[in-house]
């Protein structure tokens, strides 16, 4: 999401390791001395970052969660009222660097959210509904005639679109970073165009 220049934390790299391992061999798949050597350290040395592997999937989820909720408001922010479609390429564009850089926390997602303990699960829906009204906002000032729930299924209509892409293969096998994002920002234009026609 952001772009940072420092070297990421310990606690970053044990989340970074946490999410890669998890999404490739499932929650359950993994041990927690399998993460800490992913990272250099003893699986009991990961205690003193995190209580477990729960607290992992949690922050990971909630935190990936809250993470796109607060780039879209600064986004909007930013956009300060300017023209609704250059803030709905933003918002696009804001995305579609989540799907291409944090793929095993879509795949992650898809399969482990039911393993969040309810408070974690219903603050990760919470964030989510937020930012999708964040995004149904945005549509409906480029597409005044679109009535809201259409507007709605929209946008989790492209979302569905732009978070396929832990299926598109490996990351080496796609044409390239900067061309799977153009191509993924004409498919998302068109789907909103289509919904706005």
């Amino acid at each position: 999401m952001a772009t940072r220049t420092d070297a990421p934390t310990r606690r970053e790299q044990i989340l970074k390791e946490a999410a890669r391992l998890f999404a490739e061999r499932g929650f359950h798949g993994v041990g927690v001395d399998e993460i800490g050597a992913a990272v250099g350290i003893s699986g009991p040395g990961l205690y003193r970052h995190f209580a477990g592997k729960d607290a992992m999937l949690a922050e990971l989820l909630v935190g990936i969660s809250g993470q796109l909720l607060t780039g879209g408001k600064r986004r909007v922010a930013e956009s300060d009222g300017g023209d609704p479609e250059a803030l709905l390429d933003s918002l696009i564009e804001g995305h579609i660097d989540f799907a291409l850089d944090d793929r095993p926390l879509i795949t992650l997602h898809d399969r482990e959210l039911d393993r969040l303990r309810d408070s974690d699960r219903k603050l990760v829906r919470q964030l989510q509904r937020q930012y999708v009204e964040l995004w149904v906002e945005v549509l409906r000032e480029v597409y005044p005639g679109l009535l809201e729930p259409a507007a709605r299924s929209a946008v989790h209509s492209v979302f569905g679109l732009l978070n396929s892409t832990p299926h598109l293969g490996r990351p080496g096998s796609l044409p390239g970073r900067a061309a799977t994002a153009a191509l993924l920002h004409r498919m998302a234009r068109g789907a909103f165009a289509a919904a706005g026609a």
